[in-house]
C-alpha cells in the first residue's frame, strides 16, 4: 500500500541547542528496499534534507538547530506505490522538554527534608516539581520556582520524625509549557529523630502479698503515640501519695512491655514515660489505692474484685465476644482487661479503654477459640484512679461437652426408673456452660412412646424419648409408665450451647414385675407351700394339737354350753353323755366336784 500521513508529528529540543522530531509509522506492507523512506527538511526548501529518519518503536529524527528559533519542516515518507508529508511550524523556546535532574542529595531535620541537585544552564526559566511519597503510600507533589543558579534546591517541610520518605524531582519550562521532563532517580530519606509525642496506655494486676503487693505494670503504644525515633527505654518511677516520699525508679530495656514492682499498702502514684535518643515522651499516670494492713481478704477483694462479684455470662458472636455493663456518671473513662491465653499462667494481659459515654464493646482478638473460656474484668477510672466494677466470662463458641455425666444410682420400680448422678464438673476447662441434661430411653424392642417425652433420632434412625432438664444443678430425674418386665437402654447427658457430645453409651436396665401380681402369686403358691412344708414337718405336733386321742374340754367345741363354769374353765355334766369308763384321778378333785 501507498504510505499513510505520519501521526503524531512534533518537534522539541532538550538543550536549545538540537531539535528532535518524532511521529508514529503507517503499515505498508512494503519491505527491503521497498520500505518507506522518511525525510526531513524544511518545509521552504524541501530538496535540502535535515536529516534521515529512523524508526523502531518510533520514527525520530534530529538535527543542530545553529540559532534559529523559529522553523517550518516537513517530514515526507515516501515508497514505490506513493509519497506523504506532515508539517510541523514552531519557536524552540515553545518546544522545550528539559532533561531529568542528576546528582541529587538531600539534608534533612525531624520534621524537614532539603533536596539538592545541579542543572546545567540553557537560558530557559524552568519550574520545578518534588514528588514524596508517605510510608502510607499517598503521594504529596511540592512546586517551587526556578533560582538563577548551577546549584538547585528545594525543602519540604511538615514531615513527620525519624520517617522514611521517598522523593523525586521533575523539571519544566515556565513560561511556555510544554511538557514536564523525566522524573530523577527516586531518592530514599529518613527524617532525624524527634521528642516522642502522646502517652503511652498502660495498665495494671495487684496481687497481695505478705506485707504489701506486687503491681505488674504493662505498656503499649496507642494510635496517638509517636516513637519519633528508636525507643531505647522506659523509665519507671512510683511514689507514695500520703507522706511525698522519694520517688524510686527503674529504667526497662525496650524489648519489654511489662515489668514487676512491690509496693505497700499505702496509696502510689506511678508514672512511665518512653525514651528515644532524644528525648522522653509525656508520662502516663496510674494511681494504686492504699489497702488495710490486717485484713488480707479485704485487699483481696478491694484490688482482685473475686469475692464480692458474681461472673455475669456474655456470648460469642462472629466478630468477637459482646460485653455490655452498667455505666457510672462518676467515671471519665472504662477498661476491660482479659487473657488472651487464659490457661498459661502467667498469662498475657490485655486491655482496652473506652470512653465515659460506652456501655457496651465486642472484644475482638485473633487469639479468641471455640471452646476456652475467657475472663473479663470492667474497670471504671477517674482521675487515672481505677475501681473494679463488673466481671463477666463466656465463649467465643460453646462446644460440646467432653463427658456425659457418671450415673451413679439406679432405683427401679415395675413401671418407673430413678436415675442418680454425680455433681457434674463445671469448672474453667469445660468447652461450654452446662445448661441443664438430657435423660434417653428407649425399649430394646419396639418404638419409644412415653408420655411426657419428645421423639429423638438417631442417626441409624433408631428411635428414643428424650427428656430434658433445665436446670444445670438438678443431680436425678424419674422416668416413669414404663411397661413391667421389660428391658430399656437408658443414658444421661450434659448439654451446653455448643450442644451434647455425639456418642451415647447406654446403661440397660430390667424392670420388675407388677407388685399386685406377685402377691397373688405369693398367696396361690408360695404360702400352701409354706404350710405343707411345715405340716410334714411338724407331723406329730399338728397331730396332737388338731387330734389329740384325749382332747382338752377347753379347746373342745362339743363342750359348748355356758351354764356350768368354775372360774374359766367349762364342766362336763356327766349326764349329758355316756362314757365308756369313768375313773377317778383325784379323791381331792372329786371333793371339789
Amino acid at each position: 500500500e501507498p504510505p499513510d500521513t505520519p501521526k503524531d508529528f512534533s518537534c522539541q529540543t532538550q538543550d536549545m541547542k538540537r531539535v528532535t522530531c518524532t511521529w508514529t509509522e503507517g503499515e505498508t506492507y512494503l519491505y527491503g528496499q521497498n520500505s518507506p523512506r522518511y525525510t526531513l527538511s524544511k518545509t521552504s526548501s524541501q530538496k535540502m534534507a535535515l536529516c534521515k529518519g529512523s524508526c523502531s518503536k518510533q520514527c525520530s529524527c534530529s538535527w543542530d538547530i545553529g540559532r534559529q528559533r523559529i522553523w517550518n519542516v516537513t517530514v515526507t515518507v515516501e515508497n514505490p506505490l506513493g509519497k506523504k508529508t506532515a508539517t510541523d511550524v514552531f519557536d524552540v523556546k515553545h518546544r522545550m522538554y528539559p532533561t531529568a535532574p542528576l546528582q541529587i542529595w538531600e539534608d534533612s531535620t525531624d520534621t524537614e527534608i532539603t533536596l539538592h541537585w545541579n542543572y546545567e544552564k540553557n537560558g530557559i526559566e524552568l519550574f520545578w516539581q518534588t514528588e514524596v511519597l508517605q510510608p502510607d503510600g499517598k503521594v504529596e507533589l511540592h512546586n517551587s520556582s526556578d533560582v538563577d543558579s548551577r546549584h538547585k534546591r528545594v525543602t519540604v517541610r511538615g514531615l513527620r520524625p525519624y520517617t522514611e520518605y521517598t522523593a523525586r524531582v521533575r523539571c519544566a519550562a515556565a513560561k511556555h509549557f510544554w511538557r514536564w521532563s523525566e522524573w530523577s532517580q527516586p531518592l530514599a530519606i529518613r527524617t532525624k529523630e524527634g521528642t516522642p509525642s502522646g502517652k503511652l496506655d498502660i495498665w495494671r494486676e495487684i496481687t497481695p502479698v505478705l506485707g504489701g503487693r506486687n503491681v505488674t505494670l504493662f505498656w503499649k503504644k496507642t494510635p496517638s503515640f509517636q516513637a519519633n525515633g528508636k525507643i531505647i527505654s522506659y523509665e519507671v518511677t512510683w511514689e507514695k501519695l500520703e507522706y511525698g516520699s522519694k520517688p524510686e525508679g527503674i529504667s526497662i530495656s525496650s524489648v519489654y512491655n511489662s515489668t514487676r514492682i512491690f509496693i505497700d499498702n499505702h496509696s502510689y502514684r506511678i508514672s512511665i514515660m518512653a525514651r528515644n535518643n532524644v528525648n522522653f515522651s509525656l508520662p502516663s499516670i496510674l494511681i494504686i489505692a492504699g489497702a488495710p494492713d490486717n485484713s488480707r481478704k479485704i485487699l483481696f477483694c478491694s484490688f482482685l474484685g473475686t469475692e464480692e462479684l458474681k461472673k455475669g455470662r456474655v456470648n460469642g458472636t462472629d466478630d468477637g465476644i459482646s460485653i455490655s455493663w452498667e455505666p457510672r456518671s462518676i467515671y471519665d473513662s472504662y477498661i476491660i482487661d482479659w487473657c488472651n491465653f487464659p490457661r498459661l499462667q502467667p498469662c498475657d494481659l490485655q486491655w482496652k479503654r473506652f470512653g465515659p459515654n460506652t456501655s457496651s464493646a465486642v472484644i475482638s482478638s485473633a487469639a479468641f477459640v471455640p471452646g476456652v473460656r475467657y475472663k473479663f474484668r470492667i474497670y471504671g477510672s477517674v482521675a487515672n484512679k481505677a475501681s473494679l466494677l463488673e466481671k463477666k466470662i463466656g465463649y467465643l463458641r460453646e462446644l460440646p461437652p467432653q463427658l456425659d455425666p457418671r450415673v451413679s444410682n439406679v432405683d427401679l420400680t415395675y413401671n418407673s426408673v430413678t436415675l442418680s448422678w454425680d455433681s457434674y464438673l463445671t469448672n474453667e476447662s469445660e468447652p461450654g456452660f452446662v445448661r441443664g441434661y438430657h435423660v434417653y430411653v428407649s425399649p430394646i424392642q419396639g418404638n419409644c412412646n412415653l408420655k411426657g417425652s419428645k421423639k429423638h433420632i438417631l442417626s441409624d434412625d433408631s428411635e428414643l424419648c428424650k427428656y430434658t432438664i433445665e436446670n444445670p444443678e438438678e443431680r436425678s430425674y424419674t422416668v416413669e409408665h414404663l411397661m413391667p418386665n421389660t428391658k430399656y437402654k437408658i443414658v444421661v447427658k450434659a448439654f451446653t450451647g455448643g450442644g451434647e457430645t455425639p456418642s451415647f453409651n447406654f446403661r440397660y436396665i430390667d424392670t420388675p414385675y407388677k407388685s399386685n401380681m406377685l402377691y397373688f402369686v405369693f398367696l396361690l403358691v408360695i404360702v400352701p407351700t409354706l404350710v405343707a412344708a411345715v405340716c410334714h414337718w411338724k407331723m406329730k405336733w399338728v397331730k396332737e394339737y388338731c387330734c389329740p386321742v384325749i382332747p382338752s374340754p377347753n379347746k373342745s367345741k362339743v363342750l359348748s354350753f355356758k351354764e356350768y363354769k368354775i372360774d374359766s374353765e367349762k364342766v362336763l355334766k356327766i349326764n349329758d353323755c355316756v362314757p365308756d369308763v369313768l375313773a377317778m384321778d383325784s379323791n381331792a378333785e372329786a371333793q371339789k366336784l
